[in-house]
Formats: structure tokens, C-alpha cells, sequence
């Protein structure tokens, strides 16, 4: 047994491109890494890396190694997820990164649900809008808005997010309400992501280039500009919806109201899961499967 020591932090290192990232996923220390590697490493006679000051890469026999490696840990991490499954036990930590007000509001509620139902799950969310690392940062999913760029990982559509364009009563008394997309270059607008906004205009996608007095890359921001009366404001509808409700805000533009984009569940393109990671996925989708805004 002593020819497969070393071979779990030798596939870490591979697939983080350094010990450090290893050792942070493996949940131990570098040191130790470094040392496995090394051993396995001596017992094959051969170098399956390449170390310099700034970067870890495979050499040949590496690469060669290591795919070979890969699916027998796969697969063994497989079956043990299968037992373990059987046993209908569900542990360990659960790790999500989300951001926005679908996330907060949404997605940590029916996390929490899935919690309860496995009292030996932790859940770790993480409520931050950069780009996740997968592999360095240990995160076994995202909830991700928008369009995807990374053809790395597998998405998986949690819900459609209809836009809304809304402004609070004063803003409308003092400035007027705009008929059609055209009129809010005249208006005070409040910009999130982008400052071009695609309408529907009798079936025609119509982009207007907005302007304002404000902009901001926090949601919850964004909504209290526009119930202070800072001005016009265009995001997925669940975004407004306690202001329009309680009259803080009201619809603008209704006709003319874009599809908006879908939020996803990403995550890494690979073959293996972990039962929580495939159990909390499903979970997700089939909650949000008749979700409307």
C-alpha cells in the first residue's frame, strides 16, 4: 500500500498548479505536500514536476502520471460517496459562493432548508461578488448571474430573471415619467453593471445608453438611491419587490421591460462531485423549478 502514498497530493498539486493551493484544499500543511510528493516521486525513479521559483508545472511523465492518477482517485472517491450515499449520510462542509440580493434573499433560505435536513452538513456561504477560483479557494459551487464566459465550468440554470425599471413617487412627480426607452436620456438614471440598457421594443431588442448621479455595484445600494429619489433604476424584478409592494417605488417603462438574463449554479468541469456538492445542486434546481420573479 505504501506505492499509493503520496498519489492524492500529487493530483492536488497538479490541479492547483502549486503545494500551497494543495495544501489549502487537502486541508493540511504544505510541508506535508511537498514531503508526499517527494517520496512518491523517489519510489518511481522519476521527476513529475517541474519546480522554480515562481510556478509548479508537470513535467512529461507527470502529465502522463497524473491522468492516469486522476481517475483512480475519481473513482475511488466515487465509491465512497456511493457508500456513503446508501447510508444516506450527508457531511462534511458545504462551500457556496453567491452574491447579490437573489443570493441573499433566495438561495441562503433554501440552503438553510437543505441544512436541516442534514444535521452533519456545515455550510459555509460566502456572499462575495469576485471570480472564484475553484480549485484555490475550496468552493464546491457559485450562484453566478448573467452571461458565462468560462468554458471550465459546468452551469446550470436555476432561474430566469426578468428586468423591472422602477423609480420612487417623488422622482416621478418632480421629473415626469418616460413613455419609451428613448426618453431616459433626459432622466436621471441609476447604474449597476453597465450604463446600456436593452428593452423590448414591439419585439426589437433596443439598448439605450443611460447616465447619472449614481452608480453602484451593490444591489441593495442601487434600490435605496432609487427609493431616495436619485432616480431611475433597471434590475430583475425580485430586486424591487418590497419597494414596489410597500409603495416606496413604482413600475416605470412597463411595456418595454427586457427578458434579463438567467442566474446559474457553476462549478467545476469535472467528473467528480461530492454527495453534498450533487445533492445541494439538485436541491437547488428542483426548488427554483417553477420559480418566477
Amino acid at each position: 500500500m505504501d506505492s499509493f502514498e503520496g498519489l492524492i497530493e500529487f493530483v492536488a498539486v497538479a490541479e492547483g498548479q502549486g503545494f500551497s493551493s494543495a495544501a489549502k484544499r487537502l486541508g493540511c500543511s504544505v510541508s506535508h505536500v511537498s514531503r508526499q510528493v517527494s517520496r512518491l516521486e523517489q519510489r518511481l525513479g522519476s521527476a513529475l514536476l517541474a519546480r522554480t521559483t515562481r510556478q509548479i508545472s508537470l513535467t512529461k511523465a507527470g502529465l502522463t502520471y497524473y491522468q492516469q492518477c486522476k481517475d483512480l482517485i475519481n473513482g475511488l472517491e466515487q465509491a465512497n460517496e456511493q457508500v456513503s450515499s446508501q447510508q444516506f449520510q450527508v457531511s462534511g462542509t458545504l462551500r457556496v459562493s453567491g452574491a447579490g440580493p437573489f443570493a441573499e434573499q433566495f438561495v441562503a433560505p433554501v440552503l438553510m432548508s437543505f441544512a436541516e435536513q442534514h444535521p452533519n452538513l456545515t455550510i459555509e456561504m460566502d456572499f462575495n461578488t469576485r471570480m472564484v477560483n475553484f480549485v484555490d479557494d475550496g468552493f464546491d459551487f457559485a450562484i453566478r448571474y448573467g452571461e458565462l464566459n468560462d468554458s471550465n465550468l459546468v452551469a446550470r440554470k436555476l432561474a430566469n430573471r426578468p428586468m423591472m425599471a422602477v423609480a420612487s413617487p417623488d422622482y416621478v412627480q418632480q421629473y415626469g415619467m418616460p413613455k419609451q426607452p428613448g426618453h431616459l436620456k433626459n432622466h436621471q438614471c441609476i447604474i449597476s453593471n453597465n450604463d446600456h440598457w436593452l428593452f423590448n421594443n414591439a419585439g426589437t431588442a433596443e439598448s439605450i445608453k443611460v447616465s447619472g448621479r449614481w452608480r453602484s455595484n451593490n444591489a441593495h445600494a442601487v434600490v435605496m438611491a432609487a427609493e431616495r429619489g436619485l432616480g431611475i433604476a433597471y434590475m430583475p424584478k425580485s430586486s424591487f419587490k418590497a419597494g414596489v409592494e410597500q409603495g416606496r417605488l413604482v413600475p416605470v417603462l412597463e411595456p418595454y421591460w427586457g427578458k434579463g438574463a438567467n442566474s446559474w449554479i457553476v462549478y467545476q468541469n469535472k467528473r467528480f462531485l461530492p454527495l453534498r456538492a450533487r445533492l445541494a445542486i439538485d436541491y437547488l434546481v428542483q426548488h427554483f423549478a417553477d420559480w418566477a420573479e
